[in-house]
């Protein structure tokens, strides 16, 4: 990565981790509707790994691409 494309991307990093965690909030909010009394530490390591894992075939899939 250049350093150009560096700076850019830490110039944006706070925004990135705002976006997940309003992302994280979105579908933590849905399961809340359909089950009124969630364990909400649950639902987060749940609706993480879902994030981890579409992050995951996201990135094999640019891989792919490149």
């Amino acid at each position: 990565m250049s350093q150009l494309e560096q700076l850019e991307l830490t110039a944006h990093r706070a925004d990135i981790i705002k976006d997940v965690n309003d992302l994280i909030d979105k579908y933590r909010a849905i399961f809340e509707w359909d089950v009124p009394d969630i364990d909400e530490k649950l639902t987060n390591r749940l609706i993480l790994n879902e994030v981890r894992q579409a992050l995951a075939a996201i990135q094999q899939d640019l891989v792919e691409d490149v």
